[in-house]
């Protein structure tokens, strides 16, 4: 099997693009971290990529708001090239920042990105948050969650919640099965309901932790199943019984290689 291509895009403060292009290595795919400034002036080359990732990290340090500057970058400059990302058999991935920067622009949805149905804000608390979070899979069409049922993954984020514009942004969103990833307690419980602290960390609406557009291609998540990669990853790892082979964040990297078998 030829090995898909993934564009691991960077910018200034972006951090997280070593270990996203090394989980998708680990999978089984090829992958390149490309600076924005290099794409600007060739945008031809998003054509020999099957993925394009948004890492996690920082970029342009979350100035005005978070992923908003790069955001602002790519729907000038590579409007094109994510579009064809987007309208293409390819896929898209976002995580964290990434998640952040695809909000921005707007392109889970139809509508323009000066009016969406919902984006991302500061948490309710106000405050950076970094644990580790229960993860409900409630879109299995997606091809990034094929086969999941739960994950438990770390988060680390500040603006990671979820907001609605109104209530018919919201049943929308479900009726479209877009909402792909809630936060939920041990077991997989969760709701359309605001779990209580520290099981949703943010206060996100609908406990959303991520979100895909309707074909299930396009997903972007707040937590950051790269940080996840080994058993080993696992914060209780030593009290453990028996180890898995890898940690949980691997499948969605596995997947997105297996939709090109």
């Amino acid at each position: 099997m030829t090995k898909p291509r993934v564009l691991v895009l960077r910018a200034p403060g972006t951090n997280c693009d070593i270990e996203t292009a090394y989980a998708f290595e680990m999978a089984g795919a090829e992958a390149v971290s490309i600076h924005v400034q290099q794409l600007i002036e060739r945008p031809i080359l998003a054509d020999n990529f099957q993925i394009l990732c948004f890492p996690g990290g920082f970029s342009y340090g979350d100035d005005i708001a978070a992923g908003r500057v790069l955001a602002t970058q790519l729907s000038v400059h590579l409007k094109d090239a994510i579009e064809g990302f987007r309208s293409e058999d390819r896929l898209v991935l976002g995580i964290c920042n990434g998640f952040q920067i695809m909000m921005r622009l707007g392109i889970f949805f139809d509508e323009p990105s000066t009016n969406p149905p919902a984006t991302l804000t500061w948490n309710a608390q106000g405050r950076f948050e970094d644990r580790w979070v229960h993860l409900k899979v409630c879109n299995a069409t997606s091809p990034f969650l094929d086969g999941i049922d739960q994950l438990y993954l770390p988060m680390a984020h500040a603006e990671g919640r979820f907001v609605v514009r109104d209530d018919a942004s919201k049943t929308r969103l479900l009726d479209q099965n877009q909402v792909a990833l809630r936060y939920s307690d041990a077991s997989g419980g969760t709701s359309d309901e605001v779990l209580p602290f520290p099981l949703n960390p943010n206060g996100a609406a609908l406990n959303l932790a991520g979100l895909c557009d309707e074909s299930g291609r396009v997903f972007g998540l707040m937590p950051h199943p790269e940080r996840h990669l080994f058993a080993t990853h696992h914060p209780f790892w030593t009290r453990r019984e028996e180890q898995p082979e890898h940690g949980e964040g691997l499948a969605i990297f596995q997947n997105a290689v297996k939709f090109f078998a």
